[in-house]
């Protein structure tokens, strides 16, 4: 298991262990908790981003290859 070092000012560091003892979990478990949080919802706007843009391709119109280079007048 790795340790992970983090520093704090002291107003920090008391919030941070005043909020860990009336939630009753520890420090360790509070920052694990936050780190994968974080990760997850990185991972879920990821995801929304690709179902939107899923969506909006279905939605614009297509034109073929030919069309284009027809239109560029490159044949």
């Amino acid at each position: 298991m790795k340790t992970i070092s983090l520093r704090l000012d002291d107003q920090d560091e008391i919030l941070l262990k005043n909020y860990t003892k009336i939630n009753n979990i520890s420090l360790s478990e509070f920052v694990r908790n936050a780190i994968f949080e974080k990760i997850e919802d990185s991972l879920l706007l990821d995801e929304k981003k690709i179902v939107a843009a899923r969506r909006k391709s279905k939605k614009e119109k297509s034109i073929p290859s030919e069309d284009v280079w027809k239109t560029l007048g490159v044949e």
